[in-house]
């Protein structure tokens, strides 16, 4: 054998070694076969670095600017947050097109966001009315808190922001913590555990992230519920339109249309004075969460009647690599 081939023979083997080594190293943060990140981590890089990024925008905003020309600079940078959260976190995070994190928004899903939207309108309705009717709250005004801006101006700015901030954490808990929990998960355990263990620990950090409006830990009770609604609506959809809608919706209304919003300080179509036990009519009072528990069974009906079933969507916990998106389109 001559000294060359003992040469090449050697360098293989210290080659050999090395992959060995270093696949051994990288195996807890990167899936060699699929050739991208583990589930943890997907599901949670979205979340941290866009959060991070909104916190670095509105300290530098808020900072710096003034009402009214604050508000629409700090909604667009939300909009371009959300824009790269979906495009990062799609194709440089996940590997996946966009539409499989439920964001197909052809005719369908625009349907399905619209009632998503009308459900949580009817919600908030309901709340206000058994408020008022309970004698808890009295409607003292009407288009009010518009503040330097006329009304419809200031309704515009305020329905931007949350519609901008409520389909981000649409995208970052349920697109893609909640499906990346599950499709790590579903293999190991049967289906319906994985996706079931990915909704309760997705809901459980969009609860324990809203802490900042609980003033007691019984509290966490409304958020918790909030996220196994909107959790609930993806899992059985396969898709984002009914979440985002409802959430959209239910935010919007609660607090600019309804005044019914304790920690939000927006213009009121009806403006509100709840002098009713904080129990009861508080931001996170029995009679919320009675009306969310009611707007899930009606996302529930909604699903049931336009499907003809209920059970677990199979996107959930897909994804499609890309040799094999790539040999469809041939």
């Amino acid at each position: 054998m001559s000294p060359e081939s003992l040469e090449q023979r050697d360098g293989r083997e210290t080659q050999s070694v090395v992959d060995r080594v270093v696949s051994r190293v990288v195996w807890p943060i990167w899936n060699s076969a699929d050739g991208r990140l583990r589930a943890p981590l997907r599901a949670v890089l979205p979340m941290v670095l866009s959060f991070l990024a909104l916190a670095a925008l509105q300290s530098v905003v808020r900072a710096r600017l003034a009402h009214p020309i604050r508000e629409p600079i700090e909604a667009a940078g939300i909009g371009a947050i959300l824009v790269a959260t979906i495009l990062g976190g799609a194709w440089v995070i996940d590997r996946r097109p966009i539409g499989e994190y439920g964001l197909s928004l052809d005719r369908r899903w625009w349907r399905s966001f619209a009632v998503g939207g009308a459900i949580a309108t009817v919600v908030n309705a309901g709340a206000l009315a058994v408020a008022v009717g309970a004698g808890w709250a009295t409607v003292v005004g009407i288009a009010e808190g518009a503040g330097d801006l006329s009304f419809p101006a200031a309704m515009v700015v305020v329905f931007s922001y949350v519609a901008l901030a409520s389909a981000w954490e649409e995208v970052v808990f349920r697109g893609a913590m909640l499906k990346n929990l599950a499709e790590g998960a579903d293999g190991p355990v049967p289906q319906w555990a994985a996706v079931g263990m990915a909704v309760l620990a997705s809901s459980l950090v969009f609860a324990l992230l809203h802490g900042g409006k609980v003033d007691h830990p019984s509290q966490y009770g409304y958020y918790l519920l909030a996220g196994l609604l909107l959790s609930g609506a993806y899992v059985l959809t396969g898709d984002l339109a009914l979440p985002i809608g409802f959430h959209v919706w239910y935010n919007f209304t609660q607090s600019a249309v309804f005044g019914l919003g304790h920690s939000q300080r927006t213009p009121e179509l009806l403006a509100v004075e709840i002098v009713g036990p904080a129990r009861w009519v508080g931001e996170e009072g029995i009679v919320y969460m009675l009306f969310v528990a009611l707007g899930g069974l009606l996302l529930l009906a909604f699903v049931r009647w336009r499907d003809g079933r209920l059970g677990i969507d199979e996107r959930v916990t897909r994804w499609t690599p890309r040799s094999e998106r790539e040999t469809r389109r041939r």
